[in-house]
């Protein structure tokens, strides 16, 4: 077992190797971007447990995305843990808990969990007599700040005093005591239908905890080591779940970047991240992981200086290239977003024709609209393309439901070789920078660079504006090889606008 066990602390950097051998209370681990976070954890937990310091039946890993979690499932496997450690997404393994301790804490049948809850906030939105603003627009905004409230712990009943605080709770401009109405109505709603949406899963789990003490400590027990991976971005909601899984247990593990929020939007907050070393001192370990191995130094040098114009600099890492040098970051300025998408298209066509694969190219943008453009660029060249649009932040919950009947091993099978396939084909990402987080290629184009699109928008305060750099800054740390950064004049030629540089490039 010690040869197994030396083989999987091989080849780690000197912070890397203190991160995986700090196995006991509290650890927080700052990883930059390309600092090789999942290779880092996956180490820790399969060597604490091949060397018997852990129990693996009792480890829980989780994590925000589906493809996060399968990741570090099939990383696991490698190492020889995978079938006995628990990795998944927040929301599974809550469902899982759930499922289990159900039969003793309700009579009513186990509750109906709906994909998308469209349908009941139009119902809610009936019931309180809004029936003229029923558009898709509408219902999908009122939905997303039910959501907000939900995970951010804000109650119907609080509703108000929290829209003055913090400008929230009034979608679509309808007012907050409406909202709460709504918000009220649907919750009554899924109650009278035995209906449960996804922020459901995670809040009953924490009533359960909290209100049921044989059950919780059946579910304490089964957690002996926590590991809690994107940190930044917990909601209230999950740092709550997250504190009643441990109860008095320390042995916990959070990992992140506060660099890389990118969902405060949504709810996420890089606080506790950063407030960790307050809130569960004394920490057993505290350490960094700033060189990236992903980046040329060019690439590494370009992000550095994004994220030091920043007010909130302190808080960031500052990296550092593990690579050789490459080459320069490109800049470039069209005259429409036409020409630009047609540009690039061409560019990667031409790295293509230089023996490059499609499938090592990816276009970001900052929002899914400006998506078309590039779409039918790469088709003018005859490149294939696959699209990825901001499509909500939690998981799908179809994948939730997979999850909790055992399917998921089959469906990340599945999807595997979809990504596979795609790389022999290969083609071209077009992806917004919120879908591209966690991943990497060896050419990336960021295109709309300017005032209005990256920062989006105009009016900006300190704290969407400091969200919009930190988009800037996981776009640009994207990139391997070559990064492309581009922006057009003007829309269409036709404006007596002109559009400027982004204020984080200059």
């Amino acid at each position: 077992m010690g040869n197994m066990d030396d083989e999987l602390l091989e080849g780690l950097d000197d912070a890397q190797l203190a991160a995986a051998t700090a196995l006991s209370g509290p650890v927080r681990i700052i990883a930059g971007a390309g600092a090789g976070k999942t290779r880092t954890v996956t180490r820790r937990i399969a060597h604490a447990c091949v060397s018997g310091e852990w129990e693996a039946s009792r480890v829980l890993a989780v994590t925000f995305s589906v493809k996060a979690a399968a990741e570090m499932r099939v990383r696991l496997e490698s190492l020889g843990v995978g079938d006995q450690v628990t990795a998944s997404t927040f929301h599974s393994a809550a469902l899982r808990q759930l499922r289990r301790v159900w039969p003793d804490v309700c009579e009513a049948p186990f509750p109906h969990l709906v994909e998308d809850t469209r349908d009941i906030t139009r119902r809610a939105m009936r019931r309180v007599g809004l029936t003229d603003d029923m558009d898709d627009i509408t219902v999908r905004a009122v939905r997303d700040e039910i959501n907000w409230a939900k995970i951010s712990l804000v109650a119907p009943g609080e509703v108000e005093r929290v829209a003055v605080a913090v400008e929230r709770c009034t979608p679509a401009g309808i007012e907050a005591s409406r909202f709460a109405d709504i918000y009220d109505a649907y919750e009554l709603e899924k109650a009278a239908r035995g209906e449960m949406d996804f922020d459901d899963i995670l809040l009953m789990m924490c009533h359960v905890l909290e209100e049921f003490d044989e059950q919780a400590a059946r579910v304490r027990k089964s957690i002996g080591w926590l590991t809690v991976d994107e940190y930044q971005d917990v909601s209230p909601l999950q740092h709550r779940l997250m504190r009643l899984w441990l109860g008095d247990n320390r042995n916990v593990c959070v990992v992140g970047d506060p660099a890389q929020t990118i969902y405060s939007f949504a709810g996420a907050s890089s606080y506790d991240l950063l407030a960790f070393a307050d809130e569960f001192k004394p920490l057993s370990a505290d350490i960094r992981l700033g060189t990236d191995y992903r980046s040329t130094p060019q690439v590494v040098n370009y992000a550095n200086r994004v994220l030091a114009a920043s007010p909130m600099r302190r808080d960031y890492l500052r990296l550092s290239s593990a690579r050789g040098n490459g080459a320069r970051v490109s800049r470039k300025v069209y005259e429409t977003d036409a020409l630009e998408a047609q540009g690039v298209a061409m560019r990667i066509a031409k790295l293509v024709a230089d023996g490059a694969n499609p499938s090592d190219c990816a276009i970001l943008t900052r929002i899914n609209a400006q998506q078309a453009a590039c779409c039918s660029a790469l088709r003018a060249v005859r490149l294939g393309y696959r699209v990825r649009r901001d499509s909500g932040w939690t998981a799908s919950s179809s994948v939730a439901d997979l999850e909790a009947a055992g399917q998921l091993a089959l469906a990340d099978t599945m999807r595997e070789h979809d990504d596979e396939t795609t790389r022999k084909l290969g083609k071209v990402t077009v992806s917004t920078i919120h879908a591209a987080k966690g991943l990497e290629f060896k050419h990336v184009f960021v295109i709309g660079c300017s005032e209005g699109l990256l920062p989006y928008g105009y009016a900006q305060d300190d704290d969407a504006l400091e969200e919009e750099r930190r988009l800037m800054y996981v776009a640009i740390t994207r990139a391997e090889d070559t990064l492309h950064m581009s922006y057009a004049r003007s829309k269409d030629g036709m404006g007596e606008r002109q559009r400027s540089l982004s204020r984080f490039l200059s």
